[in-house]
């Protein structure tokens, strides 16, 4: 086994990215630089809050920089003069040119948050659940010009359940990427990488998700809906119009429904949940929140309003 210490470059700026910057600090290898988004203001009082990436830079005392861009020669060079073997990305949101593709002695790897190529883009999580699929996974790759289309290193495949939702398989996602990532380290400093072609043919494009996209067509199937409410349950979050105002949707389930009601009619209640026909079958709501209300399962939300007999617009 080869302890080759390398010289790290880290990007990323959300939550998913922290997992993975961890590992490597707790690794032999040395972080020389963390890039990251810069600070947006943040909550109500739109104070100046530093991402949680560069959170835990700061806390380890690794240099950060915050830079707009990565296409002008002064930060291409700021970049080299960190002399990285290794460039790691994980959710950074900033596209990298050839020159800093070519910098590292072993390139740029990604941290993505499919099975590549089955989701390329923006909101890979969003759009398998989204679509239904039954299984995703993290891929770590090879960066390469195009979006996300550079080789395949190693992936982790998990299922995707009933119950999972965007929150919860990022969740998994971002830890197993830590696992990954450390994975091909070892093999890229023992000579052990066997890279594989993607296939582009078998690609889809995760378009970035809307607050418009949340609005539910009842007339659509209960799985469909499902499906939607489950992926969107972070955000932008699913939601119907209930006098005039959005109900947010947070979590579903699929169920039957041998009645005769309208798309989008409340047809029962319990303290399992709140059934709602669709265009086929129904979707029993368990959890909800109302404009300006908590968030609450639908158990407690009844325990103050009914919605039986109301009939949502579609």
């Amino acid at each position: 086994m080869n302890n080759k210490k390398l010289r790290i470059i880290y990007a990323g700026t959300p939550d998913f990215s922290v997992p993975a910057l961890q590992a490597l600090i707790d690794s032999e290898h040395e972080v020389v630089a963390v890039y990251t988004q810069p600070d947006r203001p943040a909550g109500r009082g739109r104070k100046i809050r530093f991402g949680p990436v560069k959170q835990l830079a700061v806390d380890n005392n690794i240099p950060v920089e915050q830079t707009v861009t990565l296409k002008t020669e002064e930060e291409q060079q700021k970049l080299r003069d960190y002399q990285p073997d290794l460039m790691v990305v994980a959710a950074y949101s900033l596209i990298l040119p050839q020159a800093v593709l070519d910098t590292p002695s072993y390139g740029c790897l990604n941290i993505h948050a499919s099975l590549l190529p089955r989701w390329r883009g923006a909101a890979p999580i969003h759009r398998a659940i989204q679509a239904g699929d039954t299984e995703t996974g993290v891929t770590i790759m090879q960066m390469a010009a195009g979006l996300d289309t550079g080789d395949i290193l190693h992936k982790i495949t998990i299922p995707i359940t009933a119950t999972d939702g965007g929150q919860s398989i990022h969740d998994k996602l971002s830890a197993e990427g830590a696992t990954g990532l450390m994975t091909v380290i070892d093999q890229i400093i023992n000579d052990e990488l066997q890279p594989e072609v993607q296939n582009d043919e078998l690609a889809n494009y995760a378009h970035k998700l809307s607050k418009a996209e949340g609005e539910i067509d009842w007339n659509k199937s209960a799985k469909e809906i499902d499906c939607l409410i489950r992926a969107f349950d972070a955000w932008p979050t699913a939601y119907t119009l209930y006098r005039g105002k959005p109900l947010k949707l947070l979590a579903s389930t699929v169920v039957e429904n041998n009645s005769q009601a309208t798309a989008g009619e409340v047809i029962n209640e319990s303290k399992d949940g709140i059934d709602i026909a669709t265009g086929e079958g129904a979707v029993r709501i368990t959890r909800l929140q109302v404009p300006g209300g908590k968030k609450l399962n639908a158990r407690d939300f009844l325990n103050a309003k009914s919605l039986l007999g109301e009939t949502f617009p579609n």
